[in-house]
Protein backbone atom coordinates (compact mmCIF):
# COMPACT_ATOMS: atom_id res chain seq x y z
CA UNK A 1 0.00 0.00 0.00
CA UNK A 2 2.64 2.40 0.89
CA UNK A 3 4.12 1.89 -2.69
CA UNK A 4 0.79 2.83 -4.24
CA UNK A 5 0.29 5.78 -2.18
CA UNK A 6 4.24 6.78 -3.42
CA UNK A 7 2.72 6.03 -6.94
CA UNK A 8 -0.44 8.05 -6.65
CA UNK A 9 1.31 11.47 -5.06
CA UNK A 10 3.09 11.67 -8.30
CA UNK A 11 1.68 13.65 -10.90
CA UNK A 12 0.51 10.55 -13.64
CA UNK A 13 2.23 10.81 -17.20
CA UNK A 14 0.13 12.42 -19.84
CA UNK A 15 1.23 10.31 -22.87
CA UNK A 16 -1.77 7.94 -23.91
CA UNK A 17 -1.56 4.21 -22.98
CA UNK A 18 -0.16 2.53 -19.90
CA UNK A 19 3.63 1.88 -21.09
CA UNK A 20 4.54 5.39 -19.26
CA UNK A 21 1.97 4.31 -16.32
CA UNK A 22 3.94 0.79 -16.04
CA UNK A 23 7.30 2.48 -16.51
CA UNK A 24 6.40 4.99 -13.33
CA UNK A 25 5.50 1.92 -10.97
CA UNK A 26 8.50 0.37 -12.21
CA UNK A 27 10.63 3.31 -11.14
CA UNK A 28 9.06 3.20 -7.77
CA UNK A 29 9.61 -0.01 -7.43
CA UNK A 30 13.30 0.23 -7.73
CA UNK A 31 13.71 3.21 -5.58
CA UNK A 32 12.13 0.66 -2.97
CA UNK A 33 14.88 -1.81 -4.12
CA UNK A 34 18.00 0.70 -3.50
CA UNK A 35 16.59 1.77 -0.14
CA UNK A 36 16.69 -2.03 0.96
CA UNK A 37 20.07 -2.63 -0.47
CA UNK A 38 21.23 0.06 1.56
CA UNK A 39 19.27 -0.75 4.52
CA UNK A 40 19.82 -4.77 4.65
CA UNK A 41 21.34 -7.45 2.76
CA UNK A 42 18.61 -9.95 3.39
CA UNK A 43 17.14 -9.48 -0.13
CA UNK A 44 19.99 -9.43 -1.71
CA UNK A 45 20.92 -12.68 -0.80
CA UNK A 46 17.90 -13.81 -1.82
CA UNK A 47 18.91 -13.00 -5.02
CA UNK A 48 22.33 -14.56 -4.82
CA UNK A 49 21.39 -17.16 -3.38
CA UNK A 50 24.29 -19.90 -4.57
CA UNK A 51 26.90 -18.24 -2.61
CA UNK A 52 27.72 -18.65 1.01
CA UNK A 53 25.70 -15.39 2.43
CA UNK A 54 28.79 -13.96 3.57
CA UNK A 55 30.08 -13.32 -0.39
CA UNK A 56 27.20 -10.67 -1.22
CA UNK A 57 28.67 -7.50 1.04
CA UNK A 58 27.25 -4.41 1.83
CA UNK A 59 29.76 -2.75 -0.51
CA UNK A 60 28.10 -5.10 -3.48
CA UNK A 61 24.88 -4.18 -2.46
CA UNK A 62 25.71 -0.60 -1.98
CA UNK A 63 26.86 -0.44 -5.48
CA UNK A 64 23.50 -2.64 -6.82
CA UNK A 65 21.75 0.15 -5.10
CA UNK A 66 23.16 2.49 -6.84
CA UNK A 67 22.73 1.25 -10.44
CA UNK A 68 19.09 0.21 -9.47
CA UNK A 69 18.74 4.06 -7.90
CA UNK A 70 19.89 5.44 -11.66
CA UNK A 71 18.09 2.86 -14.13
CA UNK A 72 14.71 4.22 -11.71
CA UNK A 73 15.48 7.70 -12.52
CA UNK A 74 15.96 7.40 -16.33
CA UNK A 75 12.18 5.14 -15.87
CA UNK A 76 11.16 7.86 -14.16
CA UNK A 77 12.25 10.18 -16.57
CA UNK A 78 10.94 8.27 -19.60
CA UNK A 79 7.42 8.21 -18.00
CA UNK A 80 6.81 11.51 -19.10
CA UNK A 81 9.28 12.09 -21.56
CA UNK A 82 8.23 8.54 -23.82
CA UNK A 83 8.45 10.06 -26.90
CA UNK A 84 12.14 11.65 -27.02
CA UNK A 85 14.02 8.80 -28.67
CA UNK A 86 17.29 9.33 -27.20
CA UNK A 87 15.30 8.07 -23.52
CA UNK A 88 12.92 5.73 -24.85
CA UNK A 89 16.62 4.49 -26.06
CA UNK A 90 18.05 4.68 -23.01
CA UNK A 91 15.21 3.32 -21.11
CA UNK A 92 15.48 0.28 -23.19
CA UNK A 93 19.16 0.02 -22.18
CA UNK A 94 18.44 0.07 -18.62
CA UNK A 95 16.21 -3.37 -19.38
CA UNK A 96 18.57 -4.98 -21.32
CA UNK A 97 21.42 -4.50 -18.73
CA UNK A 98 19.22 -5.66 -16.02
CA UNK A 99 17.73 -8.98 -17.85
CA UNK A 100 21.47 -9.66 -19.11
CA UNK A 101 22.86 -9.04 -15.72
CA UNK A 102 20.43 -11.43 -13.78
CA UNK A 103 20.50 -13.91 -16.69
CA UNK A 104 24.38 -14.03 -16.46
CA UNK A 105 24.53 -14.28 -12.77
CA UNK A 106 21.75 -17.68 -13.10
CA UNK A 107 23.61 -19.17 -15.88
CA UNK A 108 26.87 -17.89 -16.53
CA UNK A 109 28.36 -16.97 -13.36
CA UNK A 110 25.75 -19.12 -11.34
CA UNK A 111 25.11 -16.76 -8.12
CA UNK A 112 22.15 -17.14 -8.59
CA UNK A 113 19.31 -20.25 -8.65
CA UNK A 114 15.78 -20.13 -9.98
CA UNK A 115 13.84 -18.44 -6.83
CA UNK A 116 11.21 -15.72 -7.25
CA UNK A 117 13.64 -12.99 -5.83
CA UNK A 118 15.31 -13.25 -9.43
CA UNK A 119 12.71 -14.09 -11.47
CA UNK A 120 10.77 -10.77 -10.63
CA UNK A 121 13.07 -8.67 -12.06
CA UNK A 122 13.74 -11.28 -15.46
CA UNK A 123 10.37 -10.90 -16.14
CA UNK A 124 9.69 -7.29 -15.14
CA UNK A 125 12.55 -6.47 -17.97
CA UNK A 126 11.64 -9.30 -20.13
CA UNK A 127 7.99 -7.76 -20.24
CA UNK A 128 8.98 -4.39 -20.79
CA UNK A 129 11.60 -5.09 -23.47
CA UNK A 130 8.95 -6.76 -25.36
CA UNK A 131 6.25 -4.11 -24.59
CA UNK A 132 8.86 -1.25 -25.63
CA UNK A 133 9.90 -3.15 -28.82
CA UNK A 134 6.55 -3.31 -29.94
CA UNK A 135 5.42 0.07 -28.75
CA UNK A 136 8.34 1.82 -30.31
CA UNK A 137 6.71 3.35 -33.72
CA UNK A 138 3.60 4.24 -31.67
CA UNK A 139 5.58 6.20 -29.05
CA UNK A 140 8.78 7.28 -30.95
CA UNK A 141 8.31 9.88 -34.00
CA UNK A 142 11.57 9.80 -35.35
Amino acid sequence: MALQALVSSFPQPQAPGLLPKWLLLVSSMAVFNTLQNFATLKLTQRIYNNVPPASVTALQARTFGVWTLTSAVVRAYAAYHIHDKTIYDMTLFTFLIAFGHFTSELLIFRTATINPAVLSPCIVATTSLVWMFQQYDYYVQA
